[in-house]
């Protein structure tokens, strides 16, 4: 069992602002033992950092995914991530982008 830390970005488009996204992925995030923090993008998208092992991230995809009932999630792009410490003790929502 590989218990390695690893980051990653995951970037979620779709109907996901408006709607409870942050917090959702917040509470999935602390849930799943992670670290990290997640944001509105001007774009429309919420943006998610997470550091955690890779079978964790992979659940976190999964659930992001699929979204808190309100949300029309149309897709989740992924990608490794540098692991940036300041965000690798606790999940919190960002107000900075």
């Amino acid at each position: 069992m590989d218990d390695k830390q690893i980051a990653k970005r995951y970037y979620v488009s779709g109907l996901v602002q408006g709607v409870g996204f942050r917090y959702f992925a917040l509470r999935t995030a602390r849930g799943l033992g992670l670290a990290g923090f997640t944001r509105n993008l001007s774009d429309g998208r919420v943006e998610v950092y997470a550091v955690g092992t890779d079978a964790s991230l992979a659940s976190l995809r999964a659930e992001l995914g699929r979204g808190p009932r309100s949300a029309e999630v149309s897709g989740v792009d992924e990608e490794v991530a540098d692991l940036e410490e300041r965000f690798a003790k606790s999940f919190t929502i960002e107000y900075d982008a």
